[in-house]
């Protein structure tokens, strides 16, 4: 574990040049390991890096690039009040700007299927979170336990399209009521529709902007978690 504080990881996440170690050859998309020094030089921060030139073209989000849409999602988690997306922003790197987001170091002990499939209250703030991205994407795999058990989601690359595609694993919820917390925090979020309005403009298009901020007036008109709707597939293939 990193002896540095979160501001430190994130300055030197922002402005410390890139060091690329290697690949992960599983991901679809080029996503490349790497470091960052810390202000001082004593530590080495692990991060991905995912530049924009190694993103393949998807028919189905024309518009933009997925690099945009991981650190959209980051601001999104930050403005819900929620501590899901490891620290993610957009800069330039050894292969041109990208998506550059903290490594979490996870629980190889940990069994994240069989937790999946649990109401565990950490999973429900990550289903709520995905509801409101409108994320395609929640594999089990996109799921992250860290050492001290804090739950991270990642790949949010296929989020925040302004037609309806939540897929999903985590279906435990649907139908249920929200809590009075969570409605206070989607209202919330309507309020500082200009703030965040602003920190979306330049990494998603006017359109999915607004479709985001409809998505969450319907969340909270209809006081309850979605279901599946029957026009597109409910759980994202492969579901790990």
């Amino acid at each position: 574990m990193l002896d540095l504080d979160a501001a430190s990881i994130v300055e030197s996440i922002t402005t410390s040049e890139i060091s690329i170690s290697g690949r992960l050859v599983d991901a679809s998309n080029a996503t490349l390991f790497g470091t960052v020094s810390s202000e001082t030089g004593e530590h080495e921060i692990p991060i991905i890096y995912k530049p924009i030139a190694g993103e393949r073209p998807l028919w189905d989000f024309p518009d933009g690039d997925l690099a945009s849409r991981e650190v959209a999602a980051y601001e999104i988690n930050k403005y819900l009040s929620f501590n899901i997306v490891p620290f993610t922003t957009l800069r330039d790197g050894p292969y041109g700007i990208g998506a550059v987001q903290q490594w979490i170091e996870i629980d190889e002990s940990f069994d994240l299927i069989a937790f999946s499939q649990t109401d565990d209250p950490r999973l429900r703030e990550i289903a709520l979170f995905d509801a409101v991205i409108n994320n395609t994407d929640r594999k089990i795999g996109h799921l992250l336990m860290d050492a001290e058990h804090n739950l991270f989601g990642i790949d949010h690359g296929v989020s925040l399209h302004s037609e309806n595609k939540l897929r999903t694993v985590l279906w435990q919820w649907r139908g249920m009521n929200f809590t009075e917390i969570e409605v206070v925090k989607l209202k919330k979020f309507i309020s500082e529709r200009e703030r965040i309005t602003v920190s979306l403009a330049n990494l998603i298009t006017e359109m999915e902007i607004a479709a985001l901020f409809a998505r969450v007036t319907s969340l909270i008109s209809a006081g309850s978690f979605p279901e599946p709707n029957g026009e597109w597939p409910a759980i994202p293939w492969p579901p790990i």
